[in-house]
């Protein structure tokens, strides 16, 4: 039995718009937008990768976004944007250096393949479930566009030689240089030296693991993709391109976590008396004049009948060993969200609806007073830190514990895997 450690990352010939058409072609990822949203941001947009991320866009409204033919479509708008040249493939391997910039944070990374055999092995770290009907569909899209068009984005123990060489590489002209719609600015950067491409995988090979930050479902769909491409080729040898999926890793220490709220639609029978009886057992409640921000993962704002609350866990932290215990996500719901309001799985209840902290306090206010919702709260964001020692551990998140803030444009580079 062979017992190599296999690559964590790999160079790649990447398909990817000609210089000039590259802020026709960028779109927000799949992820962020619903089917309407993205038919608005597409309108007169005919290069938009929109068209090839949700081609639902091109088709009835009201086609659900896994009808067969959603993929068909999908394949048909890639193969357009292909055969016009708006896409052209590289011609060697490379890697790319990325920077991507938003109100005044940068980071910077590498996009590379990363390796299937290491995620089977865990060398490249989960920390959440998937959702079958969401990894379903991304399985569809991967098989019939034959290329992985999202990039995940991972996540490593920053690198002070890495650091190095990307800093002397960004001082150069970027192939790119784009803005999204109000979205973060991406720089791109393509090496093809050789030595270079080598210095930086030798780093990055060399690291313990790297992990998962966004882009679970991605990465799975990818490994169920490669399972039926292994099974349907009699002359698999590991080192075909479905073998590995497309990826973008930045150094933990300059990953941006932003909160992830939660909405309520109802109090659960409780009479604004009786919930605040509940709630004083383990949280110190004071009412907030201003909308409360927590600045710990003790700490909550809820926003009940027009008015704002600060709550604050009474317990010590230090009493709740376990790493995926003591995150805020975790304590709401074990102290308040479940045997308070009677909300036992987030990921599959119907009352409990997520807002990502890019949209700030006042959206969880506005949708408590239009009546949609009875409750809100907001929490500390969870830190790049936690999620590293919750994967270390082998541990899952609880759902919604991190909103990743820039998120990474698709469309500038993907990965064909036939």
């Amino acid at each position: 039995m062979n017992h190599h450690k296999p690559v964590l990352a790999k160079s790649f010939r990447a398909l990817r718009p000609i210089p000039k058409k590259a802020s026709e072609v960028i779109a927000p990822p799949y992820d962020v937008l619903n089917s309407d949203e993205a038919r608005k941001r597409a309108t007169d947009k005919p290069l938009s990768f929109l068209h090839v991320s949700k081609p639902e866009i091109d088709l009835p409204v009201d086609t659900p976004f896994d009808d067969p033919e959603v993929y068909n479509q999908g394949s048909k708008n890639l193969s357009r944007l292909i055969s016009e040249k708006i896409l052209i493939e590289e011609d060697a391997d490379s890697l790319y250096i990325c920077e991507i910039s938003s109100n005044g944070c940068k980071q910077t990374g590498v996009a590379f393949v990363a390796s299937l055999e290491a995620y089977d092995l865990n060398l490249i770290k989960k920390h959440e479930y998937t959702t079958p009907r969401k990894e379903a569909d991304r399985i569809q899209n991967i098989s019939k566009l034959n290329a992985q068009t999202g990039p995940v984005l991972l996540t490593y123990e920053s690198n002070i030689h890495l650091k190095k060489i990307l800093s002397k590489i960004i001082t150069q002209d970027p192939i790119y240089d784009v803005y999204a719609d109000e979205g973060p600015r991406h720089k791109i950067w393509e090496l093809s030296d050789v030595d270079e491409m080598d210095a930086i995988l030798t780093i990055i090979n060399n690291m313990g693991a790297l992990f998962i930050a966004d882009g679970h479902h991605r990465s799975a769909a990818a490994a169920k993709v490669r399972d039926q491409r292994k099974q349907n080729n009699p002359n698999h040898n590991g080192r075909e391109n479905y073998n590995y999926f497309l990826s973008v890793a930045f150094p933990h220490d300059e990953m941006n976590i932003l909160s992830y709220n939660r909405v309520v639609k109802d109090a659960n029978s409780h009479t604004q008396k009786s919930l605040f009886q509940e709630i004083c057992k383990s949280f110190d409640l004071e009412l907030s004049p201003v909308p409360f921000n927590p600045s710990k993962r003790k700490q909550f704002g809820m926003y009940f009948d027009g008015v704002w609350y600060k709550l604050e866990l009474k317990q010590a932290l230090d009493n709740i060993a376990d790493p995926v215990k003591s995150l805020g996500v975790s304590i709401l719901h074990d102290y308040l969200l479940e045997p308070i309001l009677g909300i036992k799985d987030e990921r599959t209840d119907q009352r409990i609806d997520f807002m990502g902290g890019a949209r700030g306090l006042e959206a969880l206010a506005e949708k408590v007073d239009s009546g949609k919702m009875v409750i809100a709260f907001s929490l500390f964001p969870t830190a790049i830190d936690d999620l590293i020692s919750v994967a270390k551990v082998g541990k899952i998140m609880p759902p919604k514990s991190t909103w990743f803030e820039p998120k990474l444009l698709d469309g500038l580079l993907t990965h064909r895997i036939d």
